[in-house]
Parts: structure tokens; sequence; C-alpha cells
């Protein structure tokens, strides 16, 4: 299949520049059976069906976003794509002239870093300190690059889900941004379950399929924790014929890389798994996204998912009525 299979146009104005007041507030985009409705997101809860079972990404978004320079003077910014030890990590670098191997790096508080390799566009960094203590103190959150301005003090708040809990992504799972303690409380009260996995996301989700067809393109690597509590709640969900949610494409991804074999079970450790049409899911029932870049990997998931014709077709409908896009952007509830 041909990348540009997956275009369409968007209007710049169209793409979310901050959040809404209010998490709940955003639109709800409903594809469901090829068919389109407009809902918001606190309507969630009466567009499920008791002893459905919600799964959530906690993976918590990481002052990733740091400067320095090269010890030649030139400036370099670094954005962590993982902590690979306590002094180590894989990093991608922004500089006038990519480092060698070799090359040290400077940084506030004294705290300095040696290249260590470097694999494909990321390197391999050796710092002479604790990598989470200088993040603490020096670290910015890192917006996505279509997010036209600086991050600042209410970015740390909202570019986090409410969830959050384990440390470890550069980028936020945004199909949660929407979620809030009223809505849980709603579907709570509904009897739809939840659960929770981890998958750290990564650099790689921003970066553009540019081979020419889809299936020559690879992902990046991101680390993921499916355990055995969640299994057995999967396995227990769909035998009382409920339902299995994904709240984003990153819990697609994690869930369907525990069940590449046919069969659900635990799984921590790397997945690379590209999700395209033709892929056959194993899990996943329906699917809560936000709005992807156009010819992304990410839209290709939400199109093998639910009918590559149906979803660009959503996506122009939701283009036509003014939807906001990515990140801080409204959402789509997909049921195939």
């Amino acid at each position: 299949m041909d990348r540009t299979d997956f275009n369409y146009d968007l209007p710049s104005t169209l793409i979310a520049q901050a959040p809404l007041a209010k998490r709940k507030d955003s639109r709800l985009l409903v594809l469901r059976d090829g068919e389109v409705s407009d809902k918001r997101f606190f309507n969630l809860p009466d567009l499920l069906s008791p002893g459905d079972l919600l799964i959530l990404n906690d993976t918590r978004v990481i002052p990733a976003r740091f400067h320095g320079r090269k010890s030649t003077g030139g400036a370099v910014e670094v954005l962590l794509e993982r902590i690979t030890a306590k002094r180590e990590a894989r990093v991608q670098i922004k500089a006038s002239k990519s480092p060698r191997s070799g090359t040290e790096l400077l940084f506030a508080d004294d705290v300095h870093a040696l290249v260590k390799g470097r694999a494909d566009a990321l390197f391999d960094l050796v710092f002479n300190k604790d990598i989470e203590t200088f993040l603490k103190d020096h670290g910015k959150i890192p917006l996505p690059p279509y997010i036209n301005r600086t991050a600042d003090l209410r970015d740390e708040t909202r570019y986090q889900t409410v969830y959050a809990r384990e440390n470890g992504a550069i980028a936020a799972p945004t199909a949660g941004l929407h979620f809030d303690e009223m809505v849980f409380s709603e579907l709570e009260r509904r009897s739809i379950k939840t659960g929770f996995l981890t998958l750290h996301v990564g650099a790689g989700t921003f970066t553009p399929v540019r081979t020419k067809h889809i299936e020559d393109h690879t992902l990046h690597g991101e680390w993921v924790c499916v355990s055995e509590e969640l299994c057995e709640l999967i396995m227990a969900t769909k035998q009382r014929g409920g339902r299995v949610v994904a709240v984003g494409t990153t819990v697609v991804r994690a869930l369907e890389s525990a069940a590449l074999d046919g069969i659900l079970k635990p799984f921590e450790g790397e997945t690379s798994l590209f999700i395209y049409p033709g892929f056959s899911f194993q899990v996943v029932d329906v699917l809560i996204t936000n709005f992807h870049l156009p010819e992304s990997s990410l839209l290709m998931l939400v199109a093998a998912f639910a009918g590559q014709g149906p979803v660009l077709e959503a996506y122009r409908y939701a283009v036509t009525n003014e939807y906001r896009f990515f990140s801080y952007g409204d959402a789509m509830l997909v049921i195939p």
C-alpha cells in the first residue's frame, strides 16, 4: 500500500495548540459501522455497555527535553528517548552538526555526558550523574513538534493523564487526556471496569512514514508491560460477552503485541509492532483515539481497525465540522 493512500487535507488552524479548560468537554466523533455522529467526551459512559473493560496506558511523561553544548562550543538540544541505566540514556540530538562517538556534551550543574555510540538517528549517552535527578531540575515537558509554543506550567498537568504513574514516556498517550474523575465515576456507576498497562511512548511516535510502500516502514521499539492480572481480566471480560475498549493506539499496540501468536499472555519488553490494513486483531474490540497526522503510522493503525475508507471519510467529516486535531485535540470512538 502507498503511503499517500493515507493522506488528507488539514488546515493548520485545526491543530489544537492548547488544552480546553475541562478535559471531558472535548468533542467526540463516534464512528460506528461506518456511520458518524457528534457527541462530547462526557457522553462516553452512555456509549459503552455494562461489562465492557476499558484499558488505559498509565505511562507518565517525563521532562525529557533539555539543552547544553558540545565541549567544542556548539549548542545542542537533547530529547530523551529512554533511560537505559541510572546514568545512561538513548536520545535524539539536534545540533548544527551531529556529534561523533567520544564527543563530550556539557549541561547545567556540572553535568556532562559522553557520546558512547549511535543507533540510526538516536545517540547513546553516558552521564556523570543520575539522569532522573538532572531531568527533574532542568528538563522540560517535550510538547509535540506541531504545537507552536514552548511548554508552560499548564502543560505539566494537562500533558499528563490523571492516572499517569509509571515514569518513562516522552509523549502523552493522548486519548487518555480527556478522562477526569467525573468520567471515571460514571463509568464505575455503569459497571464498566478499567484496567491498566504500560507502554512508554518514544520519539518514534512522531517519526513520519517516509517509505513509498508502508510495508517497508519500521517503527522504533517501545517498552511495554502487560501484566498477568490484566490478561486474566481481559479473558474474563470476553468470556462473559464484554468488549475490550482500548484507550489509544498505544494500548492497541501493547495488547496486540502480547497476543501476536494468537494467545494473549503476559508480556514485558520491546515492541516494534507496526499495525496497518490487513492486520488481524486478537484482543481489541473498540478504540478510543485522537485524530492523527496524515500519512502517519497511527492513522494506518486506526484504518486497519475500522477500514481505510470509513476512517478517511470520518476524518474529512471532522475537518469539515472543525474538530480540533492531534494531541490537545478532540477524540474519536471507533466501533467497527
